[in-house]
């Protein structure tokens, strides 16, 4: 996030219920399938909120071509509901595994939130 929108403020970890998070496609930077969003019910993904600015949502949408903006809505810690932007792979999606390095960064993303 500091290297898209360096001017992002983070604010709290939620909690989007009903999706799952899945990996798909093909990234000739990563050299494997990328992260994604699919609706799952009773499935539910954790993951972080932060306070962005339209310049920063129109440089998001620049890097994240093969992605849709999504609006949903999220829980916090204390259960109340967010409106949240998030970005959801375009097109059909066939199941691929990321490669170590990319599903390192995730897990590190996880660690310095201290999720899951």
């Amino acid at each position: 996030m500091q290297e898209r929108c360096p001017d992002a403020r983070p604010r709290f970890t939620a909690v989007l219920p009903n999706y799952k998070r899945a990996f798909s496609g093909w990234s000739r930077t990563w050299r494997g399938g990328t992260a994604t969003l699919q609706s799952f019910r009773g499935e539910k993904v954790q993951g972080a909120i932060y306070e962005v600015t339209d310049a920063c949502l129109k440089q998001l949408d620049k890097h994240e071509v093969s992605y849709t903006r999504f609006n949903v809505t999220v829980y916090d810690e204390d259960n109340q509901p967010h409106q949240a932007v998030t970005y959801v792979k375009s097109g059909r999606l066939e199941e691929s595994l990321p490669s170590r390095e990319y599903a390192a960064v995730i897990k590190q993303g996880y660690r310095d939130w201290t999720i899951g």
